[in-house]
């Protein structure tokens, strides 16, 4: 795709050599000074539909023939197909141009990727959806973790040493934060949680698709951001809307994508399954001591707004666990 396009430069206005610069919002702390805990949540006893309850919808429907048996399986299983209805969109066929240099220059070495249609969360997962994991025990669970990370779970602790995000206390988030998207959890925590729940990580193809909207069309456009082609500091949560810290995943519902997927674009970063790979400008591959992450989109404390679009690319280390980086679900369509 031709970089520079998306490239253009607009005249800054004329200011007032008295006119008082800009003052930058302060980024608040994602735990504030006073903690409210979240009082646990009370479950069925019935295993079929804690499921439900759990938010786990891609397991029931992925163990619908397994549980076929079981009473009230086709009730559960049309609760479970609703939920997903309700809570993730269609992102239709189309493809992605990553770009694989450092700069991202105009006309640097593009790879164009092939993106098949596939379901994607509407929101970023929240603190009270990761609750209900580690209430469950998710970080205990072996099973959900690559074995060789088995050693760095331990690692994986909130500010009281409890399992949890990395800012939460006595293994609780902070009730006033329940709907804002989870953070401090590095990619082992973001996969894990999405494998309990029967769902996936998109890809960053996949990412890239669903929030430029290049769909396969005769028409061949793609939007450098999911509302449109122009910055709108009123349709998403970066420094330059003067929030300065998360919100709940639900605002900026003007700023959605076509298909109603919301917050692509600021608010937390966002951890996808790919490997983050580039090259310098001299070709040669950039190599760090850990393994990169691609995340993608954008934070709350994005200072320059060229880091907040629908098609940069950089990465993160993914044992690293920050206060601006969240993730979503995805889910092939087969699976529902």
């Amino acid at each position: 795709m031709p970089i520079s396009l998306f490239r253009r430069k607009t005249e800054e206005p004329s200011r007032s050599p008295a006119a008082a610069p800009r003052r930058r919002p302060t980024p608040r702390p994602q735990v504030p000074e006073s903690y409210e805990p979240a009082e646990p949540v009370v479950l069925t006893d019935d295993p079929l539909r804690l499921f439900l309850e759990q938010g786990r919808y891609g397991i029931v429907l992925a163990h619908r023939e397994a549980w076929a048996a079981q009473p009230g399986i086709e009730e559960v299983c049309r609760a479970a197909t609703a939920a997903i209805d309700e809570r993730f969109a269609l992102v239709p066929e189309g493809f992605a141009s990553l770009p694989q240099t450092v700069d991202d220059h105009p006309g640097c070495p593009e790879t164009d990727v092939e993106v098949q249609s596939f379901l994607l969360a509407l929101d970023p997962v929240t603190q009270a959806e990761f609750q209900l994991f580690v209430d469950a025990g998710g970080y205990q669970n072996l099973d959900l973790w690559p074995e060789d990370i088995w050693p760095h779970i331990i690692d994986f602790k909130d500010l009281t040493g409890r399992p949890g995000p990395r800012y939460w206390r006595e293994g609780r988030h902070d009730r006033r934060l329940a709907d804002h998207p989870v953070v401090g959890v590095c990619f082992y925590e973001a996969q894990a949680y999405v494998r309990w729940a029967g769902f996936r990580l998109p890809d960053e193809a996949e990412w890239q698709m669903a929030a430029s909207w290049r769909i396969r069309s005769s028409a061949n456009t793609l939007r450098r951001y999911p509302w449109g082609d122009a910055l709108d500091t009123g349709k998403c949560n970066i420094w330059a809307s003067g929030v300065g810290r998360t919100v709940p995943v639900t605002a900026y519902e003007s700023g959605a994508a076509p298909n109603g997927v919301r917050q692509l674009i600021g608010n937390v970063w966002e951890w996808t399954a790919s490997d983050f790979s580039v090259v310098d400008a001299e070709g040669n591959p950039v190599v760090g001591d850990m393994l990169m992450k691609s995340i993608r989109g954008g934070a709350f404390d994005t200072y320059f707004p060229a880091q907040a679009t629908s098609c940069f690319r950089t990465g993160l280390a993914a044992l690293a666990r920050t206060h601006n980086v969240g993730f979503r679900a995805a889910m092939d369509l087969g699976g529902r």
